[in-house]
């Protein structure tokens, strides 16, 4: 009998540790080939907040984007540094940040900055670390006391211009007038369109030359 117990035990153990493996391995493939300092992009929806950002701001056929955050790699694990709308500038696990996507039916994209600019990552996820706390800027428009997610990623890299920032438009594009959606935000919070103030924006940032896409989580 003890020795029908002592495999037992052992097949339950060698069982248990079988699945710690595989669910290590799942979780090492998802972040396989990531690097530090790699830029995850979000996909935009059709409707909505999101609909509305990627409407007036996409460039690429193959880049529909309404959210981007940055990765950091060290020995606490893998996160992601990035200003969104719950939560404000924050520092989230990887998993968690991919979690939330799927959650919300929206993919992830990684792009990597040429090799020429690795050098400007680890001053870049230091800036970023330092706006930590901020509050998300609801309104779009830049000041010193909250960030938007691309506005967040911009500044980590200000120093050596790897991003820029460009004259903000809130036009359709199918209709040469302002969009509807945008017309309506700005009512609510009795502020004029900033069209032509200086922003950034998701899809902006993905269509640097200084960055590459590398693929789709």
């Amino acid at each position: 009998m003890k020795a029908i117990l002592r495999r037992n035990n052992f097949f339950g153990l060698f069982a248990f540790l079988t699945f710690l493996t595989i669910l290590s391995g799942c979780k090492n493939s998802v972040s396989s080939g990531l690097k530090n300092g790699d830029l995850l992009f979000v996909t935009a929806k059709e409707t909505g907040l999101s609909g509305a950002i990627n409407n007036v701001t996409q460039k690429q056929k193959n880049a529909s984007f309404d959210h981007i955050g940055i990765l950091q790699k060290d020995k606490k694990g893998i996160f992601v540094l990035h200003a969104a709308p719950k939560g404000g500038s924050q520092k989230q696990e990887l998993k968690d940040f991919l979690k939330d996507q799927s959650d919300d039916g929206q993919r992830v994209v990684i792009y990597r900055l040429k090799p020429q600019f690795q050098k400007n990552i680890p001053d870049a996820i230091e800036k970023a670390n330092s706006m930590l706390g901020k509050p998300y800027n609801f309104n779009y428009i830049l000041d010193e006391n909250s960030y938007y997610c691309s506005d967040y990623i911009e500044r980590a890299f200000r120093k050596d211009h790897v991003f820029k920032l460009e004259p903000m438009t809130f036009i359709d594009p199918k209709t040469g007038k302002t969009n509807a959606f945008w017309e309506e935000f700005y009512a609510k919070k009795n502020l004029k369109v900033p069209e032509g103030e200086p922003g950034c924006n998701p899809n902006g940032l993905a269509a640097s030359d200084k960055i590459e896409r590398i693929k789709e989580l």
